[in-house]
């Protein structure tokens, strides 16, 4: 049996939220975060993710690339 990384997260941050529920419901505060501090992080994410995404796409780093950048150049050059 195959178990995806992606399945594998997303147990441990379940987990993580159960033992949290369970330590509040006694009064105990672990993770002390509130919504603004939430909606921050995941735009900083998504920030870093465009950036990141959008910089790795733009930019040929491969011989491969970097060839074929050339050969679409001298295609456009022909037309």
């Amino acid at each position: 049996m195959k178990i995806s990384k992606g399945t594998i997260v997303r147990t441990i941050l379940l987990l993580i939220a159960i033992i949290n529920m369970g330590l509040q419901h006694f009064g105990i505060d672990v993770i002390k975060v509130d919504e603004s501090e939430i909606a921050s992080l995941v735009e900083y994410i998504i920030e870093i993710a465009i950036i990141v995404v959008g910089f790795w796409k733009n930019n040929s780093y491969t011989d491969e690339a970097i060839k074929a950048d050339e050969l679409l150049r001298r295609m456009k050059e022909e037309k």
